[in-house]
């Protein structure tokens, strides 16, 4: 299998080469993209022994950076190295000050083998679904023990497996345990036939993110002019958001809005849209800290690390990604962190568990429909008592559901060599 999947892999990246050279002279992002890619691990110093964990993009390294925070309050890992898939995922983590941090190469081992000998690790952590088969056949080959932390497996991804069961067998052999978020991601990557004594339910670590680092919230019923955050947002959640925004202006002139799309590079096409409203607007870019802004104001959110700043200030959420089956949901754990009730959409399956605890706490509002947002946001608004025990129901839910990064640790702590 090893040797079929590679010579397969090898042809591709052959086959591929010309238009991958020919997009990069056209393309300086996509050059930059493919160069931090090669360059892998290059710019790191030797460090024998350290602990290897990757992450994907931005909400990876958020859950990674969780784990990093405790590892490093044991004082037991010198060195944690951290890579991510997605420049959005590096970017976050330079951001939050992880030391060591490099963008995963290919999956093949020409780009692999280089990063495991200047690395030599103890030990190799996957976040939530990372698997890369050239990756963790490596790491079994050196006898890397590899662990899956905050594992998930939706329905759809199991389906997808279910096709190629033999394959994913292979895959996932290397890993020694898989430590999941909840009962239903268990069930499902058992289903696969990963072995019972492989499989436990740890909890999700999102769930102990710090909060209390952000600005004061203002959600008393009292306050003259209360913020409407709509966070994550994917294509097609705007439309309905600016149809919403419009019809709230008119019932609360003095409201401030907040668009954070789930992706900067939209910001463009976002814009262009509340154009189109003929809506005015600012970028939060314009300012050189938080906007200490009066009434009124629309403000898109085009810079990475802001959102929860924003979250913080607010009285409501709306977070995006669960208006299409095709994008699952978005993180509706950090707003709900910070005392906001949290509206969301009827497809999130790549946040079951947290949609349906939240749902049931009544700290969560989901809407089966996009015309549903202006309803359930002007309740929100007109019924402060509602709204502030529906936050109160999401900041416990919260800290009734933490305690997941202490279980991993131990299991990291145990699996070590």
């Amino acid at each position: 299998m090893e040797i079929l999947y590679h010579t397969i892999v090898g042809i591709a990246i052959l086959a591929a080469s010309p238009f991958i050279l020919i997009r990069m002279a056209l393309s300086e992002g996509f050059r930059e993209d493919m160069l931090a890619r090669h360059r892998g691990g290059k710019s790191l110093p030797p460090l024998p022994g350290c602990l290897w964990i990757h992450a994907s993009s931005a909400g990876e390294v958020r859950a990674a950076k969780i784990l990093i925070d405790a590892l490093n309050k044991t004082g037991n890992h010198p060195s944690i190295v951290l890579s991510t898939f997605t420049q959005t995922g590096y970017d976050l983590a330079r951001r939050e000050s992880i030391e060591h941090v490099f963008r995963l190469p290919f999956d093949f081992p020409l780009w692999l083998n280089p990063v495991f000998e200047k690395l030599n690790p103890s030990q190799l952590i996957l976040i939530e679904a990372e698997f890369w088969p050239s990756l963790l056949r490596l790491a079994k080959r050196r006898n890397v023990p590899v662990i899956l932390v905050n594992g998930r497996m939706s329905i759809r991804s199991a389906n997808r497996y279910q096709k190629i069961l033999p394959f994913f067998r292979w895959i996932t052999d290397p890993i020694s345990e898989f430590s999941m978020r909840t009962q239903a991601d268990a069930n499902q990557v058992l289903a696969l036939g990963v072995p019972a004594p492989k499989v436990r339910v740890t909890g999700n670590i999102k769930f102990d993110a710090q909060t209390g680092n952000f600005l004061p919230t203002l959600k008393n019923p009292g306050q003259t002019h209360p913020w409407v955050v709509f966070g994550s947002t994917r294509p097609g959640d705007e439309g309905p958001i600016m149809e919403s925004v419009l019809r709230l202006k008119e019932d609360f002139p003095d409201l401030n809005i907040a668009i954070a799309p789930r992706h900067v590079e939209r910001c463009q096409e976002i814009e262009r849209l509340i154009q189109e409203y003929g809506v005015e607007f600012k970028r939060h870019s314009q300012f050189p800290s938080l906007p200490d802004t009066t009434a009124g104001e629309i403000i898109l959110i085009d810079t990475m690390g802001e959102l929860n700043h924003y979250y913080a200030r607010a009285a409501v959420a709306f977070v995006g990604g669960g208006f299409n089956p095709r994008f699952g949901g978005q993180n509706i754990l950090e707003p709900a962190a910070l005392g906001l009730p949290v509206i969301f959409g009827k497809h999130m399956q790549n946040f079951a568990e947290e949609a349906r605890l939240l749902k049931e706490s009544g700290g969560g509002v989901q809407i089966d429909d996009p015309n549903e947002l202006y309803p359930a946001l002007h309740r929100l608004l007109t019924q402060p008592e509602e709204r502030i025990r529906r936050g109160e129901s999401a900041a416990k839910t919260i800290k009734e559901n933490q305690g997941a990064v202490q279980r991993n640790l131990a299991l990291v702590e145990q699996t070590q060599t």
